[in-house]
């Protein structure tokens, strides 16, 4: 029984050789949806600067045109900065506090589900259920009044939600980088950082030599 487990253990061992492939994934899927986010304000930033500011329809945050920009500059850099592997661990920090600020500004009122579930759900509540029975309800007017057939055929109809769930993923993601950084081998991360251990490791050498030379 322990040689099996040692064994396993060996094998599990032998899988931390392309550990590099977990943040790469991340950075991967995160760096699109960072880049939509971002692009989209800033092509229109007139209107996300509104919706920052109004206390009415929108977030009512202060300075809404500084915010604005810093939420679009951030997702949009940090996008790019996935991809390469550069600077990872730094730009990890400020989505993630942008993605604390939508689920606590945004999402947070419609609870957790992003997609409508009802009774079934172990996230669902009171709002969830009704959007459910209007959806029921909408699906019963189309099958009976459209083509319900055809309007279904690409997926099935839903109501958004937009909980807290999506952006509480991507923030769980960022976390991770966070801490475990880009990966090695496919990101300028850990090219820099070798190239500076190198570096470091000469500068050592040569102090060493220097003293032994002066001793």
């Amino acid at each position: 029984m322990i040689n099996l487990m040692t064994q396993a253990r060996s094998l599990l061992d032998a899988t931390r050789r392309v550990d590099f492939i977990a943040p790469l994934l991340l950075r991967l899927y995160l760096a699109p949806i960072f880049w939509m986010a971002g692009t989209k304000k800033f092509a229109s930033f007139d209107s996300t600067v509104a919706w920052f500011g109004n206390a009415d329809w929108g977030l009512g945050l202060p300075f809404p045109t500084v915010m604005a920009f810093l939420a679009a500059s951030t997702e949009t850099v940090g996008a790019v900065l996935l991809v390469v592997g550069l600077g990872v661990r730094l730009i990890s920090v400020p989505l993630i506090v942008t993605m604390i600020v939508a689920m606590v500004t945004v999402h947070w009122q419609h609870g957790w589900l992003a997609i409508a579930e009802g009774s079934g759900s172990l996230f669902a509540n009171e709002r969830t259920i009704g959007a459910v029975e209007r959806l029921d309800r909408a699906k019963e007017i189309l099958r009976e009044h459209g083509n319900y057939e055809w309007l279904t055929e690409n997926g099935s109809l839903v109501i958004l939600n937009n909980g807290i769930e999506f952006a509480a993923t991507y923030l769980i993601m960022l976390v991770a980088l966070f801490f475990i950084g880009a990966g090695r081998y496919l990101s300028l991360d850990d090219w820099i950082g070798r190239w500076l251990d190198r570096r470091s490791a000469r500068s050592g050498q040569t102090a060493a030599r220097f003293a032994t030379a002066h001793a």
